[in-house]
């Protein structure tokens, strides 16, 4: 008898607990079922999706709407209602140019500068990102020892902020830093890494890679342990080389983890901002100043600010990222397409 009371009092504890649960959830469901029998089962889905919705309104629809009409104004005056129509007279500023390839023969010569070194900056960061992480998660995908470990210590920059990442590397690479510490100890004289126009636009490059690959390595590492080890031994038993194993087996059914990665990568790339501008600060000159820092600084950090030609280079940037997003999943579909066909 007495066995049974703990029982009884930890159940009498649990009704009290979940009575104003029950409660709620039975106010909750009368009105969901009457709407559920109104609008029937495609209306309920709609319901549930309509919050999600309103925040993507507000904080994504709404701002892009607002940043378009600054794009369309022009002045000095930050708020909207104080500043003048102008119609595409910015857009028109940013492709006054004499010769596109050259940046100091148009009128905004900072814009080109900060287009061609994002350029440069996409090509050859997206390409050793996706290089180096493609690498380093078929290395984590072998039996190695302590192999959590070294996944975490690869993944472990991602939960940085890029502040911190920007500090890091800049207190590394900085004349009195630790790199020129260590090759002094070796006898060579210090070097002024980040006031080299060269070795400052590799140290952008080196340091996102170092701050984000372990992110694309993950997903590609789930794509890798998602593909059966039945097809690597039957390849094996057929005698099939690693290389075209890795060909024919790995890269097809990786497809669509490194589309996504090829994607994250290049909206992140042309994005580049925070760590680059702790880093160098667009610096030297205007060696390493990217398309972000161009906007921001152009709209909010300079004496004459233009928020007008600010905004209309995001716009730009925009439209760039859709086209080459919609550019890639669509050379993914006609791929595939052609995949089900052979």
């Amino acid at each position: 008898m007495n066995a049974d009371v703990p029982g009884k009092t930890g159940s009498g504890i649990g009704e009290v607990v979940l009575a104003p649960v029950r409660f709620t959830m039975g106010l909750i469901d009368a009105p969901l079922r009457w709407l559920q029998r109104v609008t029937g089962i495609s209306g309920m889905a709609a319901f549930f999706l309509l919050p999600n919705m309103l925040i993507f309104g507000i904080f994504v629809l709404l701002p892009f709407f607002i940043n378009f009409a600054y794009s369309m104004t022009g002045g000095t005056a930050l708020f909207l209602p104080d500043r003048s129509f102008v119609g595409g007279d910015q857009y028109a500023r940013l492709f006054d140019c004499t010769n596109y390839l050259n940046a100091n023969s148009c009128a905004e010569d900072t814009f080109w500068t900060a287009v061609g070194n994002t350029g440069w900056f996409v090509i050859i960061q997206v390409t050793l990102m996706i290089a180096v992480s493609l690498v380093t998660a078929l290395i984590l995908n072998r039996e190695l020892a302590a192999r959590s470990f070294w996944r975490a210590v690869f993944f472990f920059p991602v939960l940085l902020s890029p502040v911190v990442v920007g500090l890091i590397w800049k207190w590394i690479l900085q004349r009195q830093g630790l790199m020129n510490f260590g090759l002094y100890g070796f006898g060579f004289d210090p070097y002024a890494w980040l006031n080299d126009r060269n070795w400052a636009f590799a140290a952008t490059i080196g340091v996102s890679i170092w701050a984000h690959m372990g992110f694309y390595t993950l997903i590609l590492l789930a794509g890798l342990q998602a593909i059966p080890k039945d097809l690597y031994e039957a390849a094996e038993m057929d005698g099939t080389r690693p290389t075209r194993a890795f060909l024919r087996i790995t890269m097809p059914l990786l497809a669509p983890n490194l589309l996504v990665v090829v994607v994250l990568v290049l909206i992140k790339a042309v994005q580049i901002f925070d760590e680059v501008y702790v880093l160098t600060g667009g610096g030297p000159g205007t060696s390493t100043l990217y398309l972000t820092q161009y906007i921001y600084e152009t709209g909010f950090a300079t004496q004459l600010r233009n928020p007008g030609l600010a905004a209309a280079a995001s716009i730009l940037m925009g439209v760039v990222l859709v086209v080459l997003t919609l550019m890639q999943l669509g050379l993914s579909r006609s791929s595939e397409k052609k995949g089900a066909r052979k």
